[in-house]
């Protein structure tokens, strides 16, 4: 399906998701959003789609975030349920994200790369959630990630002078996974996602959902002793890479997961 604010690409079991609006840099407005909540939707519906990498047109900019011009001139403001960009909002996503950040992530944009479950950035990548220099506030998921990323005081430091971090200060602080010179950012967000289709898709989404869901658990027991209920880990039980991943090791072979 095309879309006008938005590419995908398939590329074997990952699906590449580009923000495509550079002559604004890829600031997003309630049409993207729309787009952006069918795409995912779409992305997590395929089963044969394992890993997602989510970038933006351009150079400049990964998102500079909410459309403020669009907003201002009077434009429609509506959201999808799944939040800013059709992702912020989304709690039963269970299948990887990488944000590849090719340039400035500010605001919604850095609200969106948090959303995701592993953040690569150019060296050129600028990241702040700035809201309250233009008198609004981080409240699609920043205010809330980011501290749970990388701690209250380190994260606090960022929202309450909206500064501006460079993609090694973002290493450095913990948010961000690797730095890749400019020209290789997309080969290093491959990487990643190729390293992740290696292995089982069904544990994959396991992992990820024991995760997120262990850490709304109260404590460690109660997110260990819970851990089976959880749909992706009840079906991890009883798929056929749980019967494939054992038996493709004893027989010194290279497993064929199904992801099912």
């Amino acid at each position: 399906m095309a879309y006008e604010h938005i590419r995908v690409d398939r590329e074997g079991h990952v699906t590449i998701i580009t923000l495509n609006r550079p002559d604004v840099m890829n600031a997003l407005h309630s049409p993207a959003h729309f787009e952006m909540h069918e795409v995912l939707d779409a992305f997590a519906a395929d089963p044969d789609q394992w890993v997602g990498i989510i970038t933006g047109a351009g150079d400049r900019a990964f998102s500079a975030g909410n459309d403020l011009k669009h907003q201002a001139t009077g434009g429609e403001m509506r959201s999808p349920p799944t939040g800013f960009a059709g992702l912020t909002s989304r709690f039963d996503l269970n299948k990887p994200l990488i944000a590849a950040v090719n340039g400035v992530a500010m605001g919604g944009g850095f609200e969106i790369a948090l959303a995701c479950d592993i953040i690569v950035a150019s060296e050129a990548a600028v990241f702040a959630l700035p809201e309250p220099r233009v008198g609004l506030a981080a409240l699609a998921g920043g205010l809330h990630r980011l501290p749970r990323a990388i701690g209250v005081k380190r994260a606090m430091g960022m929202i309450l002078t909206g500064r501006r971090v460079s993609a090694a200060e973002g290493e450095a602080l913990g948010f961000v996974n690797e730095v890749a010179p400019a020209g290789e950012l997309m080969a290093a967000a491959r990487r990643w996602a190729a390293q992740i289709a290696e292995l089982s898709p069904m544990s994959i989404r396991a992992s990820k959902e024991a995760v997120f869901k262990g850490l709304d658990e109260p404590t460690l027991e109660a997110a260990i002793r819970g851990q089976n209920r959880y749909p992706a880990v009840s079906a991890l039980f009883t798929s056929e890479d749980f019967v494939e991943g054992p038996m493709a090791f004893s027989q010194k072979r290279a497993p064929n997961w199904k992801g099912r």
